[in-house]
């Protein structure tokens, strides 16, 4: 596994939030299978995991703290819609305003027409 040999060649550490209820036990399973470490964040020290802390600033700002959900469905389709935006289109300055996923395949029914 890759991911193994990586965790083997370097002191490799998984920061995450303090406690155990903060992480699926897949997780923590996997964690101690390749032999990695668990850094735990202070309780109050929300600094300590900026990318986390800053991905749920925008959630809450670009869609959350602006919709009323009706139905579970509607918050999973507008949150499926959100995160496909944020992945692929929206641009993220720690990558020079680039998205980390862009969109890069054309589906055939969308290509457009040489005429």
């Amino acid at each position: 596994m890759a991911a193994q040999a990586i965790i083997a060649s370097e002191a490799v550490s998984f920061r995450r939030c303090y406690g155990p209820e903060f992480i699926a036990q897949a997780v923590r399973d996997w964690i101690n299978a390749v032999g990695a470490k668990t850094a735990y964040i202070e309780p109050g020290s929300p600094w300590e995991n900026g990318y986390c802390e800053s991905f749920n600033a925008r959630l809450r700002d670009e869609l959350l703290n602006g919709e009323i959900f009706y139905s579970l469905k509607e918050a999973q389709i507008l949150i499926e819609q959100w995160r496909k935006h944020y992945n692929t289109k929206r641009p993220h300055s720690a990558l020079g305003y680039l998205p980390p996923a862009p969109e890069t395949i054309v589906r055939m029914d969308q290509s457009p027409v040489m005429h």
